[in-house]
């Protein structure tokens, strides 16, 4: 390797370190091997975490430690200094803590509900699921939008389409633009997956045109247009 190419190397290295405040082994991987796709990668996230879009800092990284814990993504301990940064503190870490635990058991609703109903008589799961949720986040900092988005987008990086619906439609509820809960659920893609984000984009869009939901022109126009199956229809089964 040439000195030049090995202080282009470093250089490249140290800007992304510079922009982001750390740097991980990947970062270096790429740029030896695939430095066009480590360009991409950097520009994507750049968008997708460092630039503001449509929530507030503080609301993004509550957002994100909610499906960093729910992800078990230890390495992303940059994101407690960003909700420092964003106002944030350990109580907001704490409720993001209670709302991963609290997802992590919701489907025990649900199951109830499906299978041992000719067993109860006044056993509805969202209903008991909401009551529950309400008395545990009764002292809560965080704002009630927060909360349907964090679970919202915990819910889509642990692929749990009941209750992802039940949180799209809290977040509209709640008053929650419908920008800022796009941006939330896609905050899920590289720690909970694309195909996720993708079942979640199909769940919202269904859920639309079945009018579930009160969408806005442009997300009716979404919901609306054409085929967005892919190939072999594989979503018309979601």
């Amino acid at each position: 390797m040439a000195d030049e190419t090995e202080n282009d190397l470093i250089k490249n290295l140290e800007t992304i370190k510079a922009k982001r405040g750390y740097l991980l082994p990947h970062h270096g991987l790429l740029q030896i091997s695939e430095p066009d796709l480590l360009s991409a990668y950097d520009t994507f996230y750049e968008v997708m975490t460092l630039r503001a879009r449509n929530l507030s800092e503080l609301s993004k990284e509550i957002i994100w430690l909610g499906i960093l814990i729910t992800t078990g993504e230890r390495i992303a301990t940059h994101h407690l200094d960003r909700l420092s940064k964003a106002g944030g503190g350990e109580e907001h870490l704490t409720e993001c803590v209670s709302l991963a635990a609290w997802a992590s058991g919701a489907e025990h609703y649900a199951f109830v509900s499906e299978n041992w109903s000719d067993f109860t008589t006044d056993f509805h799961a969202v209903r008991n699921y909401r009551v529950k949720l309400d008395a545990l986040m009764i002292e809560s900092c965080l704002k009630q939008g927060d909360i349907e988005m964090t679970l919202a987008a915990i819910y889509t990086a642990t692929n749990k389409h009941y209750w992802l619906e039940e949180h799209i439609k809290g977040a509209y509820a709640s008053g929650v633009e419908e920008d800022q809960l796009a941006e939330a659920l896609s905050l899920t893609m590289f720690p909970g997956g694309v195909p996720n984000f993708v079942d979640a984009a199909q769940i919202w869009k269904s859920m639309i045109n079945q009018k579930k939901v009160q969408a806005s022109k442009k997300y009716k126009i979404w919901a609306e247009m054409g085929e967005q199956s892919g190939f072999g229809d594989v979503l018309s089964h979601t």
